[in-house]
C-alpha cells in the first residue's frame, strides 16, 4: 500500500535525552500507579501472566512482526494509567515496550509544558469531534496511530525543513520537536496544519507498536456496568496497519469508585480504599484465520480496488475518498468495531457478568440521551470527557 518513495530513512530511535526523558516520565507515572492501585486501594489482575508472554515477545523492535492493541471499557478520566499498575515494577521503564494512547488536544496539549510531558509519556495528540471540528475518523493523528503499528520508513506527510510549519517558541504554544534527533523538525507531524509535534512512527524502534485504545470516546459509569457504543478509529487501527495486529480485548472494573463522575470537592484527589479488578483476555487478532484477519482480507481487495481506480498507490494511513466514505469501507469499519465491541463483551462475559441488551451497542440506542453529553443520564449512566 505504501508503493510511493520512502523518505530519507531518519534515525533509528529518538535522541538519547528524548529516550531518558520518556523513561523517566513512563517510569515515575507506572511505578506510582502501581503503588497507588495496589497499597492505596487492591485490584485484582486476572490473565497478566498471558499478557506478559505477549509484552515478552515484543521486547526487541527488530523482532516484532506486528503491533498490538489493547481495548478496554472506559470507566474513569484516570483509567489510564491506573490500569497499567497491573504490570510490573520492571516494565514500567522500557518506553519502546510500552504503550501508546491517544489523548485530548485541548486538554493534554494546550502549551509547551503539557505537550513535552504527554509527548514523553508517549500520548498522541487527538481532536475531539465533539469538541473540534478537526477532530473525527480521518484526522492526522490517526494517521500516526496507523503507522506507529506498522513498519518505518514511510512517504509523507512527515514535514521537510521546508514544508514544515515553523515551530511557536514561546511558551503558550503547544509547538514541540525532539531538537537532537530532528533538529530540522524533520521528523514531526502536524495535526491542523500549524502545530507541530514529534513523529514517534519514524524510528524503527517504534515499528509494531503497542497502542491501547478506548473505542467509547468518553468515561462511561454505569449501574449495571454496561458500555457505550465504539466508535470506528478503532477498525482503522486493525484493518490498515500493514500487519494484523494482536489485539487484547480488556475489561476494567472499580476505576470509578476512585474517580467518579459524581464526586464532590477536592474532585481533583482519588479516593482510596477502593476495589478495583482487570481482566485481559485471550489475545483475538495475530497470525491466524480470525475474524479480524478475514475483514483485513477484504480490506486490501478494496484498497487494490481503488489504486487501480486512482492510477497509484497509497501512503501508510493515507486514504482516498472511496476509502473514506464508500459504502464498503464503511460497512467493513462497522463490522470490525462490532467485532471488537464483541471481544471486550465476551471478557466482561468471562468475568461472570450476564450479558447485556444487544440495543446497547447500537449508536441509535444513545442518540436517545439528545443534546446531553456530560453528566447523570436518564439511564442512571454518569458520562463525563475522557
Amino acid at each position: 500500500m505504501d508503493s510511493a518513495s520512502p523518505s530519507p530513512s531518519p534515525p533509528a530511535q529518538p535522541s538519547l535525552p528524548w529516550r531518558i526523558g520518556s523513561a523517566l516520565v513512563m517510569g515515575f507515572v507506572g511505578i506510582n500507579s502501581r503503588i497507588f492501585m495496589n497499597i492505596a486501594n487492591t485490584t485484582e489482575v486476572h490473565g497478566l501472566e498471558r499478557f506478559l508472554r505477549t509484552l515478552d515477545r515484543r521486547k526487541d523492535p527488530k523482532r516484532r512482526r506486528r503491533g498490538l492493541i489493547t481495548v478496554s471499557n472506559h470507566i474513569c478520566v484516570m483509567d489510564d494509567p491506573f490500569i497499567w499498575g497491573a504490570l510490573p515494577f520492571s516494565y514500567q521503564i522500557d518506553p519502546n515496550n510500552h504503550r501508546w494512547a491517544l489523548a485530548a488536544h485541548d486538554i493534554c496539549f494546550t502549551n509547551k509544558a503539557f505537550s513535552t510531558l504527554f509527548s514523553l509519556g508517549q500520548t498522541l495528540p487527538t481532536h475531539r469531534l465533539g469538541h473540534s471540528p478537526l477532530g473525527g475518523l480521518f484526522q492526522p493523528t490517526m494517521t500516526e496511530a496507523v503507522r506507529l503499528m506498522s513498519h518505518p520508513p514511510f512517504t509523507t506527510p512527515y514535514s521537510s525543513p521546508t514544508s514544515a510549519p515553523p515551530i511557536d517558541k514561546s511558551l503558550s504554544s503547544p509547538d514541540i520537536t525532539d531538537p537532537f534527533s530532528s533538529p530540522n523538525h524533520t521528523y514531526t507531524y502536524s495535526t491542523d496544519g500549524i502545530d507541530t509535534f514529534p513523529s514517534p512512527s519514524a524510528y524503527d524502534t517504534r515499528q509494531y507498536s503497542w497502542i491501547h485504545i478506548f473505542p467509547e470516546g468518553r468515561v462511561h459509569q454505569h449501574p449495571q456496568k454496561m458500555m457505550r457504543y465504539f466508535k470506528w478509529g478503532v477498525a482503522r487501527l486493525i484493518l490498515e496497519p500493514d500487519e494484523c495486529p494482536d489485539i487484547v480485548p480488556m475489561w476494567i472494573e472499580g476505576n470509578d469508585q476512585i474517580m467518579h463522575e459524581s464526586r464532590p470537592w477536592p474532585r481533583f484527589v482519588p479516593r482510596v480504599n477502593k476495589h478495583c479488578g482487570i481482566w485481559f483476555g485471550d489475545n483475538v487478532g495475530g497470525d491466524g484465520s480470525t475474524v479480524f484477519n478475514e475483514l483485513r482480507r477484504k480490506w486490501r481487495e478494496l484498497v487494490e480496488e481503488d489504486e487501480k481506480k486512482e492510477g497509484r498507490g497509497f501512503a501508510m494511513g493515507v486514504l482516498s475518498d472511496g476509502l473514506k466514505y464508500g459504502k464498503e469501507a464503511v460497512a467493513l469499519r462497522e463490522e470490525c468495531t462490532r467485532q471488537i465491541r464483541g471481544a471486550v463483551l465476551a471478557v466482561r462475559r468471562k468475568r461472570g457478568l450476564p450479558d447485556e441488551d444487544p440495543k446497547e451497542g447500537l449508536v441509535e440506542t444513545w442518540r436517545q440521551e439528545g443534546g446531553k453529553t456530560e453528566g447523570k443520564m436518564e439511564d442512571g449512566s454518569w458520562v463525563g470527557r475522557t
